[in-house]
């Protein structure tokens, strides 16, 4: 009985031992593994942009004047040719202060007189003209019976031509009396109250080209004067993006390099190839008070029209360039990889233990990085190393949820 009581209190030293080193025996630490893979790689710069109508065309006024409400509106549709975007009239007469009117009426006065002046002479140079056909009628008869020489003829036919030319001369003078007398009156026009002008004396401007109206300077009537801005019209299917990249991203860019365009609004992305990087960088200033050179990029947009439907003039989107890309490339997540010593290495997973591994990076991306050396496809890597992992560090899979 007494051996009985010696086995069980070993028993229950050997259980409470057990237990406790199962409380105090290390277990393994949790982690997030990210399997290496092959696959393909895209290397990108991105930035923000803005589409733009390529060929935007600005009507302006080709003449001084006053332009009637504008027939059309921002958004309508127009036909080269066809479409009137823009009436203009006549300028209306300026107002006259009080010496300006006594002045236009003296005027007036002064035309009115020397037309009657040339009217009167006009009536003296048809009597002396009537009386010289007369005279001249007389004569003719005479000679015919040889009662008066032909010298006398002669005379009287001349003072009957210079009877004539003076006539002439005088109804010439009432003409031009008449003129300055509509000139002078002219004077004396007043602003109409509607400003109403005929539609005979206007210019109608028509649409340059077929497109969309994107911008209209005033709906309404106005004077304007030769070369004010109008309207601005464009074709919204041919649009092109520009973005502003960091000079050190740019220097990667070059012209026919493929691009992709999201945030754009609509489903899906955009494709867009760069046509044309600019020699030249300027200085902006970021939203941290930060100057940076930015370096402007202009793309074509290659996705068809009715893909983009709704995508507009000086919508912004956001645009990723292409600079490297590859079919076949060993990858693994960058936040799995960090600085050992002089290179790079990941923990990679074996048996159930974190193996410290130097690995040989190449390029990267916002995700992932390119493994030149160091680890094959298939294995595991941990892909957020704390400071709870070190080599040999004994991890287990960290469960969802």
């Amino acid at each position: 009985m007494r051996t009985g009581k010696v086995i069980a209190g070993v028993a229950g030293a050997a259980a409470v031992a057990g237990l406790l080193a199962w409380a105090f025996w290390p277990r393994p630490v949790a982690v997030d593994l990210a399997p290496v893979v092959a696959g393909p790689m895209q290397v990108t710069v991105a930035a923000d942009g803005v589409t733009r109508i390529r060929e935007p065309y600005l009507v302006t006024a080709p003449v001084a004047g006053t332009t009637t409400r504008m027939p059309v509106q921002v958004g309508d549709a127009v036909v080269a040719g066809e479409t009137v975007v823009a009436v203009i009239q006549p300028l209306a007469p300026a107002f006259l202060d009080a010496r300006a009117r006594a002045q236009a009426e003296a005027a007036v006065g002064e035309a009115e007189a020397a037309l009657r002046v040339a009217e009167a002479r006009l009536a003296q140079a048809r009597t002396d003209l009537t009386h010289a056909e007369t005279e001249h009628g007389r004569y003719s008869t005479l000679a015919a019976r040889g009662a008066v020489p032909a010298r006398a003829l002669e005379d009287a036919q001349a003072a009957r031509d210079a009877a004539r030319a003076a006539a002439a001369a005088a109804q010439s003078a009432v003409d031009l009396q008449q003129a300055a007398l509509l000139r002078a009156r002219a004077q004396l026009l007043e602003p109409a109250g509607n400003g109403a002008a005929s539609s005979a004396c206007c210019v109608e401007l028509r649409a340059p080209h077929t497109g969309t109206v994107l911008e209209v300077e005033n709906l309404s009537a106005r004077p304007v004067t030769a070369g004010a801005p109008l309207l601005t019209i464009g074709d919204l299917a041919d649009l092109e993006i520009v973005a502003d990249l960091l000079s050190a991203d740019a220097v990667r860019v070059v012209p026919g390099a493929p691009a992709l365009v999201d945030r754009w609004g609509g489903p899906g992305t955009i494709r867009a190839v760069v046509r044309r990087v600019d020699p030249s960088a300027f200085t902006k200033v970021s939203a941290l008070g930060i100057e940076e050179q930015r370096v402007r990029v202009r793309l074509d947009l290659v996705t068809p029209a009715e893909e983009r439907a709704g995508l507009g003039e000086a919508y912004r989107v956001h645009v990723r360039v292409v600079v490297w890309e590859a079919a076949e490339v060993i990858q693994v997540p960058l936040s799995a990889i960090f600085r050992a010593g002089e290179g790079w290495a990941v923990f990679r997973e074996s048996g159930g233990r974190a193996l410290l591994t130097p690995v040989g990076i190449g390029r990267q991306t916002q995700t992932d990085v390119q493994i030149l050396s160091g680890l094959t496809p298939g294995e595991r890597v941990v892909a957020f190393p704390g400071n709870a992992v070190e080599d040999g560090t004994r991890i287990a899979a960290r469960e969802d949820g």
